[in-house]
């Protein structure tokens, strides 16, 4: 799950050129993407664009946002995370970034993974690991390319059992 806050201010050419370039560009095409009512998410441009990627294009309702269940759960674990990094809630924009990279490397225990392995097929090496090299770091730099290769090959089937998993329980 992704969130985007594309805003009232921006053109529906604007939106269909984000969605182009910063969504199906790098992250593929989405299955069904969920909107708002708002005017410039809901226009010939973007339905041309659902058409022509074959996006379902849902809209949530503008009386009733906790309705939203996943999004508003979603929005207050990353509330709290931003909380418990801020000092000063003025500049909370500036952590956002930084509480989703937490928010999609933390292992869920409804599935058992985390977000970002479902997505990329892999854990995220974090910075932290980089500067203070891990066992994994440490294991993969030694290992022979026959060995490797073995080893992805099983990471790349675990990974799909965590998806079936994951899909079972979503």
């Amino acid at each position: 799950m992704a969130i985007f806050n594309v805003g009232d201010g921006f053109t529906a050419k604007a939106v269909a050129r984000f969605l182009r370039r910063d969504v199906i560009a790098r992250y593929g095409v989405p299955v069904t993407i969920i909107t708002d009512n708002a005017k410039n998410l809901n226009n010939k441009v973007i339905d041309e664009l659902c058409a022509q990627f074959k996006i379902r294009h849902r809209n949530s309702t503008p009386y009733c946002p906790q309705m939203n269940g996943a999004v508003e759960a979603a929005n207050k674990n990353i509330k709290k995370i931003i909380e418990k990094m801020m000092v000063n809630y003025k500049d909370w924009h500036e952590m956002l970034p930084y509480a989703l990279l937490a928010y999609r490397t933390s292992i869920w225990t409804s599935i058992e993974t985390t977000p970002y392995s479902l997505v990329y097929g892999i854990e995220i090496v974090l910075s932290i690991e980089v500067e203070i090299p891990s066992m994994r770091i440490l294991a993969e730099a030694e290992l022979e390319e026959a060995k490797w290769a073995k080893q992805r090959y099983e990471q790349l089937n675990f990974i799909d059992e965590k998806r079936l998993k994951a899909l079972c329980h979503g």
